[in-house]
């Protein structure tokens, strides 16, 4: 008998010392794991958010995050425009190397003929398949533009556990949708189908702009989609992209968010005669989209206090390219909406790729700092494969977990930053230090000439030095020829092509 109980306590005894195991092991896990979130805003420029310098739209949380963080000031996109943004941000590629490298659509508009963007292929590395190898749950909820859920390029095959938002992103045009995604099957909104591209006659009533509008906000779903993921995963180390929709025309925002501006600005109603949906308040409007996913972002924050997640978690914000061109009603310059840099979106110009970065982790990131290091974000692969210490695949960034961590002198450099785009006529552009230099319209012109600028006294780019400097477009055109790979799609193939443009 008392052999027995002697065998029972010492099982009772295992059994205990294995659960304690268990729990030192998840909370060790838990603290050499902190939690990432990446906030990807679409279209917002490098000047419209308070911390970097906007007077007229308010963000209070995300300027308390820079507070609280550290504010970059030479941060860069990929390339300007949104798909192959997000698919070098995805994969750690420069524009010369990705697989997607413009807006190639499919589809439709229509519900119908919802088609989305050129698939990411089967077997791609993405940050979200490295950080699963590093034991994280992932989720991404916003706006995807890499593929439908019958693709290759699905999310859910791409390495993501859970996916909520819009798939295409035409569909994302209209921030009152009929339908968003989730894991591959159709979630119905309470909104009728909204063509926004129509346009109504001038001097239309008040009435014919509520044709644009639904009562199931996309942007709203997706927070709510954000914190429901966060409180599932409290227990677990998690990696969540948010690619948010604002403030990508259309412009569209709920009533009460667009009546904390009206008044505030001189503005006359637009109908829709440059694309997109018409609005009696476009200024209101533009900036309520930016305060209203500010007040998005700081409910996640607000919940990552509340769950204790606060000190175990990063939180990074930046944006896929800059502002729009005046289009939709957007007006760039009444906003300076990229702090008089030049060009916008689709330019690779500073104005169209520069962006703001912020970065916060409590006790780790030192609060209130600047950074001026040269950074792109198809860095942030390697940056997160330094912090888990996964091996990645060979990529074109370099980590910059060190001066996230406040070792400046630990932080390797990129030699130069190469840029690559397809669209509007072909573009190339090189960051090298104080030196930027841009080749336009090559399309039309394949040794169209380099212009250079000096940043450091130029930082607008206004005024061409090439013919100053022979020896450093020598050294562009060099790198040119070693940067670039040739695509596998005719259209995106500019820079050395064996046919003609024109065929």
């Amino acid at each position: 008998m008392l052999r027995e109980n002697k065998h029972v306590f010492l099982f009772i005894v295992f059994c205990l010392f294995n659960v304690l195991s268990v729990k030192i092991q998840a909370q060790t896990t838990r603290k050499s794991h902190p939690n990432i979130i990446y906030i990807y805003a679409d279209d917002l420029g490098y000047g419209e958010l308070g911390c970097y310098g906007q007077q007229k739209i308010k963000t209070p949380n995300l300027d308390m995050m820079a507070k609280e963080g550290m504010r970059f000031t030479q941060h860069y996109t990929s390339t300007p425009v949104c798909a192959p943004a997000r698919c070098m941000l995805m994969t750690g590629k420069h524009g010369g190397h990705s697989y997607i490298r413009g807006n190639y659509e499919l589809g439709g508009f229509e519900d119908s003929t919802e088609g989305g963007q050129m698939p990411l292929p089967e077997g791609t590395m993405t940050i979200a398949q490295l950080m699963k190898q590093a034991g994280y749950v992932t989720g991404a909820i916003g706006k995807w533009g890499l593929g439908m859920s019958n693709t290759t390029g699905d999310p859910n095959k791409q390495g993501f556990d859970y996916f909520y938002g819009y798939l295409d992103q035409k569909q994302a045009h209209n921030f009152y949708p009929t339908h968003l995604w989730e894991n591959g099957k159709w979630d119905t909104l309470n909104n009728p189908f909204i063509y926004v591209h129509r346009p109504i006659p001038k001097n239309s009533p008040d009435s014919a702009f509520d044709y644009y509008k639904g009562k199931d906000y996309s942007l709203t779903k997706m927070a709510e989609k954000t914190l429901e993921f966060i409180k599932k995963n409290k227990n677990k180390p998690f990696f969540l992209y948010l690619p948010y929709t604002g403030p990508h025309v259309s412009l569209q925002a709920p009533d009460e968010a667009v009546n904390e501006y009206v008044g505030q600005f001189n503005e006359s109603p637009y109908y829709g005669e440059k694309g997109y949906a018409p609005t009696k308040y476009p200024l209101s409007t533009y900036a309520a989209m930016i305060t209203y996913m500010d007040k998005q972002i700081g409910r996640v924050m607000a919940l990552l206090k509340e769950l204790k997640l606060d000190e175990n978690t990063i939180v990074m914000f930046s944006s896929d390219n800059g502002t729009t061109f005046n289009v939709g009603g957007v007006n760039a310059e009444y906003f300076n909406s990229v702090a008089g840099l030049r060009g916008r979106k689709q330019d690779l110009y500073e104005g169209g790729i520069r962006e703001p970065f912020i970065a916060r982790w409590p006790g780790k990131i030192p609060a209130g700092t600047t950074s001026d290091l040269i950074s792109v974000q198809y860095d942030l692969m390697a940056t997160l494969s330094d912090l888990t210490g996964i091996k990645r695949w060979p990529t074109d960034g370099i980590s910059f977990l060190p001066t996230l961590m406040g070792m400046r002198n630990q932080q390797k450099k990129h030699e130069y930053i190469y840029f690559e785009f397809p669209e509007k006529s072909g573009q190339v552009a090189i960051r090298m230090g104080k030196w930027k230099a841009v080749k336009s319209n090559m399309k039309k012109n394949k040794n169209a000439p380099w212009e250079i600028y000096d940043l450091s006294v130029d930082e607008n780019e206004t005024t061409d030095i090439a013919a100053q400097h022979p020896e450093l477009v020598q050294l562009f055109e060099q790198i040119l020829k070693k940067e670039h790979q040739p695509s596998h799609i005719k259209e995106w193939e500019f820079v050395a092509p064996r046919f003609s443009l024109n065929e």
